[in-house]
């Protein structure tokens, strides 16, 4: 049931908003396969527009018409994130109206509906696609006519969809027919001999498309690029065809997962594994008919189905431990940082993506030194994408290293897998990996000896900017002008503290107490050097980085944020940070601008220069939280959710413009390109929850931490099977009158201590405090 937003006293009404990011295309996915069509449902070689498998796009053209004219489309939607249904309509061809087309397109569709030929299209997609085609007349008189299909196979890489053309091999075209089936197979081969700073070689390219006709009503037959099917229909007739479009990749053929009416959860190993964890993941509800309270729950249900839409199943470890792609439609590939950031704001869930997340980045860990990949021994992977331009090495993104936030980010991430599982065989694994990462960082990325973690590529096609915010023009002088690498930006240093002074505790827990000191010590020191050198004292604010000279660069932007979630920002310094970021240039009211709007680099619409990002807003309010800040949690919160109720499925985007929210700008504005879903979009509403509610698992000590403070437009929730360690817990929180916010555990199996104070998260909380919160925990 679709839910309104309430506007504010003085505000426009805006109950009849509803926003979808790419409104000019419909995606429909699963796993490595994306569908991307017009919003008719047809493919017009239109930039990104295609069936893409493996990033590469396998039909360029694909549209029907009946007698060589166009149908009218009535309704065209997707059924879930993996299937589509579109109605079409044209009038009938009755006898006593040859023409059977009206003369103005107004009166054709009034003639469509009085006289209808239907065609129903229902798109299956997973290792390909299946396509149900089923023709109706709706007279009451026989119809005669010819359907046809044009269809058309390129094999560009989803880039070259929207650029210039780099790869150009043979496409071979057969049509094979048969008593019951009917098949067209378009080959594709290309060769390429490259050489790249020391990498030199001919990389080879083999794929194409099967696609098979069966079932039909009547023969088709094909010529020039067209598929034809002569179709008779009595009164109230039928006619059918099923059509399943197989992709082969490198001489494998690949068989769609789906056959005819699949919009139910079907009996194969993509549904079943997706069916484990919907089913096994923690569930949200609230009693409450709050506006807003509904499109939290919306928001963190949909979550899930949108993380299970983008799993990459053919990395799956197994069932319960497997990794996703970063977003749709652009980023359906595996990304270090993106997916880290997923797993471990996903753990409320449970821990299956940070169970698949870690074993296939350490597989893919750097081991040589390769400037052309920005590969060097220990650093983690960036990206790693199978279009036909990485495959056959025109460019480094096959295998690409140029991110330094990855190699921070794992050793934060096999923590978090310790403080939900506190399971040491599942752990220990990733301990070496994560030291050799921090290894690289203190070594390769502090060329300069001072202490501080900055980046610069040694690839002819690197990307400049690998930090956090990868964008070209990212990272600006407070005059507008581009900074140059290397570049030590702020927020890097913070994930770098977080990294070693959380390791450092699993460490200890292993036995490996002088290596856990040690990074102690390294965090401590950083924490010192970093507020020394980035605070900026006339602005109540961290510098966004220091510059190849080591000079502030002195840009107010959201970088800042995440210094005060990691923790690295000195607690004194932590009020005006904070009000900075709410102050009107930073904060829009709905969320934080990545670059202040008083900025003259500033553009609402830059994915780096005044965009929102949501994933940004997890930590932000993680941030507030550590530091008792419940008023400024819930302001980051409520914006969020606010924009969220926006959006079509309660689904974040990957950023929206950084308008001001006021009378002139009444709804957000989608980012043109932004993907949606997107993994850590999806899973940042996990982290904002967890933010509301101080909810942090300690599953060595079999302790959960609660610590809630629910706002008024979020008066209660439900959270159902969350698991720690071996047990599973339901609990209620519900805000009473007063304005506190109790709690009331339902259920509960396995051995688990819930406890009511601020979790180790918290920067705040005394020991007098712990120990009260403690003793009142025991009433529950």
């Amino acid at each position: 049931m679709r839910r309104e937003v309430r506007p504010a006293s003085g505000q426009p009404d805006v109950s009849l908003v509803k926003l979808r990011p790419r409104a000019d295309t419909l995606y429909v996915s699963s796993g490595r396969t994306v569908l991307a069509t017009d919003r008719d449902g047809f493919i017009d070689d239109g930039p990104d527009m295609g069936l893409f498998v493996h990033e590469t796009r396998l039909l360029s053209t694909y549209r029907y018409r009946i007698e060589d004219r166009a149908l009218h489309p009535v309704a065209a939607s997707n059924v879930s994130q993996r299937s589509w249904l579109g109605y079409y309509i044209a009038p009938a061809p009755l006898r006593e109206d040859a023409s059977c087309f009206a003369a103005t397109a107004a009166a054709n569709i009034y003639k469509a509906a009085q006289q209808t030929v239907e065609l129903r299209l229902s798109r299956f997609v997973g290792e390909g696609m299946h396509e149900d085609v089923d023709v109706s007349n709706f007279t009451q008189e026989p119809v005669r006519f010819r359907l046809l299909l044009e269809i058309g196979s390129d094999f560009a890489d989803q880039a070259e969809t929207h650029d210039e053309r780099r790869q150009r091999g043979r496409v071979a075209s057969h049509w094979t027919p048969g008593e019951r089936s009917w098949e067209l197979r378009a080959d594709y081969e290309v060769t390429h001999s490259y050489s790249h700073q020391g990498e030199v070689g001919v990389a080879r390219l083999r794929r194409g498309l099967a696609t098979r006709f069966s079932n039909a009503g009547s023969p088709p037959v094909w010529k020039d690029g067209v598929v034809a099917f002569d179709i008779v229909l009595e009164p109230q007739g039928a006619w059918h065809c099923c059509v399943d479009h197989a992709p082969i990749i490198e001489n494998e053929r690949m068989s769609p997962r789906y056959g005819c009416r699949s919009f139910a959860s079907q009996d194969n190993d993509y549904d079943r594994r997706s069916r484990i964890f919907l089913d096994e993941s923690t569930r949200f509800a609230s009693a409450e008919s709050d506006a807003l309270s509904g499109v939290v729950v919306g928001a963190l249900e949909q979550g899930k189905r949108d993380l299970a839409a983008l799993r990459l199943f053919d990395l799956d470890c197994n069932d319960r431990a497997w990794i996703t792609a970063a977003g749709l439609p652009l980023y359906v590939a595996l990304f270090g940082r993106d997916t880290l950031t997923a797993a471990w704001e996903a753990a409320p869930l449970g821990p299956e993506l940070m169970q698949g997340t870690l074993p296939v980045l350490v597989d893919w860990q750097g081991r040589a030194s390769n400037p052309w990949r920005d590969e060097e021994p220990g650093r983690m992977l960036h990206e790693a994408h199978s279009g036909p331009l990485a495959a056959l090495n025109y460019i480094p993104q096959g295998r690409n290293y140029g991110s330094v936030t990855t190699s921070g980010f794992f050793p934060f991430v096999v923590a978090q897998l310790w403080h939900w599982t506190a399971d040491k065989a599942l752990v220990r694994p990733y301990l070496e990996p994560a030291l050799a990462a921090l290894e690289w960082l203190d070594k390769r990325c502090d060329t300069d000896r001072d202490g501080f973690c900055a980046y610069h590529t040694k690839s002819e096609q690197g990307v400049e900017n690998q930090g956090w915010k990868d964008s070209g023009d990212a990272i600006v002088y407070e005059d507008g002008s581009q900074t140059r690498p290397p570049i030590a930006t702020c927020e890097e240093q913070g994930i770098v503290y977080s990294a070693k002074a959380n390791l450092a505790e699993v460490l200890w827990w292993m036995g490996r107490k002088d290596e856990a000191k040690r990074l102690l010590h390294e965090a401590s020191e950083l924490k010192k050097r970093f507020n020394e050198a980035f605070w900026m004292e006339d602005e109540g604010f961290f510098a966004m980085a220091l510059d190849s000279d080591r000079r502030q660069v002195r840009s107010i932007g959201s970088n800042a944020l995440h210094c005060v979630a990691t923790g690295i920002a000195d607690k004194a310094l932590v009020p005006r940070t904070m009000r900075r970021l709410f102050a009107p240039d930073m904060f829009t009211g709905w969320g934080v601008r990545t670059l202040s709007a008083a900025h003259p680099a500033y553009n609402p619409y830059a994915y780096h220069r005044g965009t929102v990002w949501p994933v940004e807003h997890g930590p932000f309010a993680v941030g507030a939280y550590r530091y008792g800040l419940h008023d400024d949690v819930e302001r980051i919160c409520r914006g969020q959710f606010e924009a969220a109720a926006f959006f079509e499925h309660h689904r974040l985007p990957e950023c929206f413009a950084g308008h001001q929210r006021d009378d002139d700008h009444p709804f957000p504005a989608p980012y043109p390109a932004a993907n949606s879903p997107q993994a850590w979009s999806a899973t940042t509403v996990y982290t904002l929850l967890q933010a509301m509610l101080g909810l942090q698992p300690y599953a060595p000590l079999r302790v959960l931490f609660v610590d809630p403070f629910l706002p008024a437009w979020l008066p209660e929730i439900t959270i159902s099977g969350l698991r720690v360690a071996n047990a599973t817990i339901s609990i209620r929180f519900r805000r009473k009158r007063s304005g506190r916010t109790d709690y009331e555990i339902l259920s509960q199996r396995g051995l688990l201590f819930v406890v009511r104070q601020p979790s180790y998260w918290s920067m705040t909380a005394g020991l007098g405090e712990r120990i009260g919160d403690a003793a009142s925990s025991l009433f529950h």
